[in-house]
């Protein structure tokens, strides 16, 4: 693989997707509760409804095209390139759905309902077909701790440039407020987005894929890749059966619903916690980005830590560190509002940038699946979709049950002009909203310190070549 300018153009092809897709998941899962809530005025009910045909969706789609992209003999399928390049056109079109409503909806209408459904199922769908592709790419490029450590860096510096969608987003848009620039902004994303993605399609490479165009040219026939779904039962319960797969999975479980409580309620956290003439709509913008683009700052300069702890060491100290933050902001209290500002955005900060790391236990699970099993090709998109399987579910259960509670409380009449006559009516809802920010990380923080400790792939950082 030859270096142009220092710049390694697998790596680089690579971290395309992640760029587009970066750019358009970040907008995604930042805007549309807060959208379908605040300005489609979606009912509880429906909601609730969304979210769990949306959680069996999400369930299902990880292993089903994990089991389609290891076993088809379509090459739009089997080819991790050939999914990405055709998929991406159609997962910016997906992205574009919830930003267009289907006519001015009124309080509580049925149709919004139908189109948060629509919406969650038709671009989590093809976000699954791209990104599980680029996942299983990452483990077939190389087995090379190195060769991943500098995937992962790449993928960082391509999800810090994509992350600035958000601050962007909410600069141009006043957070949502100008919905009309909101939209257009979104249009410039999906045409960005495609384009990135695309280039992925067109120009990575992976060990394996080399492997059997190798054999294509020495007109060496390759045993049928197709599988019996007896056989895919099979499979899935030997990766099932893993010790490390189903600690790396509870811990995922965990760290999915952070993330998604992260994504979903941070400005309406902060909107309603942090008193307007305290940080001004700018500024909160300014927080918003901060909270998508310094994880991958964070994960950049952790680089050389990396290589010398491992990535077990650095994830297991994150989950302290969220702990302790957690606590400690409980303490103290929600009338300290910059400090409060800060352990928001610090909290999503260390969420998202440990979990940016991820993908580096589910490669070394691959790879010691393969060498147990003594597999001709890895079964990464398996081995991925079944992690999907497991912990996707949790996208939907964070907003399902942080709705609820909130709804507990008075929050959706909060944008009823009568109710805010009278602030005093909001102050438990504003007591739920603190306890929430302190109390899940906290809780979520002790159950992955006890799920992630006993992971034995501790050292791989250590071997040079597996």
């Amino acid at each position: 693989m030859k270096f142009v300018l220092g710049i390694h153009p697998n790596a680089l092809a690579y971290s395309m997707t992640t760029l587009g897709a970066g750019m358009m998941n970040s907008i995604f899962n930042f805007y549309y509760v807060k959208l379908f809530l605040n300005r489609y005025k979606i009912s509880e009910a429906a909601f609730h409804q969304a979210q769990v045909v949306f959680m069996i969706w999400n369930a299902i789609n990880d292993p089903l095209f994990g089991y389609v992209q290891d076993n088809s003999k379509f090459a739009c399928c089997s080819r991790r390139q050939f999914s990405i390049l055709y998929g991406a056109p159609l997962y910016a079109l997906a992205f574009l759905l919830p930003w267009f409503p289907w006519k001015h909806y009124e309080e509580g209408d049925w149709l919004s309902g139908l189109h948060l459904v629509v919406a969650l199922c038709a671009f989590d769908g093809l976000l699954t077909f791209v990104l599980l592709a680029q996942c299983a790419l990452f483990a077939e490029i190389s087995t090379r701790h190195e060769s991943r450590l500098q995937l992962i860096k790449y993928n960082q510096v391509a999800t810090l440039i994509g992350s600035t969608s958000i601050l962007f987003c909410g600069l141009i848009s006043d957070n949502m407020e100008n919905f009309a620039y909101f939209q257009a902004f979104t249009v410039l994303i999906a045409a960005l987005a495609t384009a990135c993605m695309c280039y992925t399609g067109k120009y990575s490479t992976s060990q394996y894929e080399q492997r059997e165009i190798c054999m294509e040219n020495a007109n060496v026939e390759p045993s049928d890749g197709a599988l019996s779904w007896t056989s895919v039962i099979s499979l899935t319960k030997q990766i099932m059966t893993e010790k490390n797969f189903l600690f790396f999975v509870t811990m995922n479980f965990f760290q999915v619903f952070h993330l998604a409580f992260c994504n979903n309620f941070m400005m309406i956290f902060a909107d309603n916690l942090i008193p307007k003439d305290i940080l001004s709509s700018s500024i909160r913008s300014i927080m918003y980005g901060a909270g998508f683009i310094c994880p991958q700052c964070l994960v950049l300069l952790s680089h050389a830590s990396l290589k010398k702890f491992g990535y077990y060491r650095i994830i297991l100290f994150s989950f302290y560190f969220e702990g302790v933050a957690a606590a400690v902001m409980f303490v103290l209290g929600p009338e300290h509002y910059y400090l409060l500002a800060f352990y928001l955005t610090t909290n999503m900060v260390i969420v998202q940038a440990s979990f940016s790391l991820f993908n580096l236990p589910l490669a070394d699970i691959v790879d010691a699946d393969l060498i147990k099993h003594k597999r001709r090709s890895p079964l990464s998109s398996m081995v991925f979709g079944t992690n999907a399987l497991f912990t996707k579910p949790a996208q939907s259960l964070a907003p399902m049950l942080v709705v609820t509670i909130l709804n507990q409380f008075g929050y959706e009449n909060l944008n009823n002009e009568v109710a805010q006559a009278d602030p005093s009516l909001f102050l438990g809802l504003h007591d739920a909203m603190f306890y929430l920010i302190c109390l899940v990380p906290l809780c979520v923080a002790v159950i992955q310190i006890l799920t992630w400790t006993p992971f034995s792939i501790q050292n791989s950082h250590m071997t040079a070549v597996r």
